[in-house]
């Protein structure tokens, strides 16, 4: 993310159309917009601070090389060329801290390591991500939550978790705090060669739907429904930099929030900045960590702070949410890998009150 910089920070700025949109012609096609060969270098993360995603379905390879350190940590982070100290518990960081962080984080290397087996194991629906795609796909297939908009906040890389809201939209926006993340989810949804595989996901989610539905037409229908994909920074009042208009009619965020927060109450007051998207009586769908310290994505570590199911509950209440459904998944010793050290998942249903 973002260097430590003297005074503030410029605001990010808004993409333009050719960069992070993407359109469906009447025959189901991408228009592809031009756009820089070049990719961004560590200038163009300056400019935009953007929250990731997903940390949990974080997978690794069949013996992976081991992660190689970073060059220099400075209390966790930083770039001095020292040798890193020694494994430690890491103390919760500044948001500053976290964005030098997250400068190191690279999307090939994170999905590489957190997206296949054996987390993203489909033999048995006791795996972590068959866990995550159920309770996604049963929320969605009541028919309650639908409309115009959804938001994805801190999208990252991935693109498995609106598999089934794409069918319940017209239109889905992605968000992510870096641009390489953006990048990413841009390649995909432009169908560009060299992207990551997805269709393991899609093929599943397609058999538990249980609609018969051929997983290229709903690869199809989400790259159609993808329209947007814009820098977000979740700590702010304001998290894209501008009112969204309309206010989404629902919200859904896999592993973003506590991997962007020092601590609880930071975490608290971002889930309550992002809820500002919501319309009233908008639906929000969580994702993510409990009791998790610290992931790895490359050659970065990057801290979580680590929340208990009452931490979820409580955040939620002072945000103004009103519960709907709450579960939980314990990870298995078998699959807690060494890529972090979470103890569980959480799932939560949300609802925004309507304005008296």
């Amino acid at each position: 993310m973002e260097p430590r910089v003297p005074g503030p920070v410029p605001p990010p700025p808004v993409p333009s159309p050719v960069r992070g949109e993407h359109y469906c012609s009447a025959q189901g096609r991408i228009r592809q917009r031009q756009r820089s060969a070049t990719s961004p270098g560590p200038g163009a993360l300056a400019l935009t601070w953007l929250a990731t995603m997903d940390g949990h379905h974080r997978h690794r390879s069949p013996r992976p090389p081991p992660p190689r350190p970073s060059r220099g940590y400075k209390g966790g982070f930083g770039g001095d060329g020292r040798a890193p100290p020694p494994p430690q518990p890491l103390a919760m960081s500044s948001l500053a801290a976290l964005r030098e962080g997250y400068e190191r984080f690279d999307p090939r290397a994170y999905l590489q390591n957190n997206y296949l087996p054996p987390r993203a194991d489909f033999s048995s629906e006791e795996f972590v991500v068959p866990w995550k795609l159920r309770c996604l796909a049963e929320t969605f297939a009541s028919g309650e939550i639908r409309g115009r908009t959804l938001i994805d906040v801190g999208s990252g890389p991935t693109i498995y978790q609106l598999l089934s809201a794409c069918d319940h939209f017209e239109e889905i926006v992605a968000t992510d705090y870096l641009a390489v993340n953006r990048e990413e989810l841009g390649r995909w949804a432009r169908g560009e060669p060299g992207t990551f595989d997805w269709s393991p996901f899609i093929r599943h989610v397609c058999k538990i739907e249980g609609r018969g539905e051929p997983w290229q037409e709903k690869e199809r229908r989400l790259r159609c429904r993808l329209r947007r994909i814009l820098p977000i920074d979740v700590h702010r009042p304001d998290p894209l930099g501008a009112p969204l208009r309309p206010p989404a009619d629902a919200l859904l965020s896999a592993f973003c929030l506590e991997a962007v927060s020092p601590d609880r109450d930071t975490f608290a007051r971002a889930l309550a900045h992002v809820g500002s998207l919501l319309r009233p009586g908008g639906h929000a769908l969580l994702l993510g960590a409990l009791g998790e310290s610290f992931y790895l994505a490359g050659a970065a570590r990057l801290p979580v702070v680590p929340l208990a199911e009452d931490d979820v509950r409580s955040a939620l209440a002072g945000a103004g949410f009103a519960l709907r459904d709450f579960r939980s998944y314990a990870m298995p010793p078998a699959l807690r890998t060494g890529v972090d050290d979470v103890d569980g998942v959480f799932f939560v249903h949300a609802q925004k009150p309507l304005e008296a």
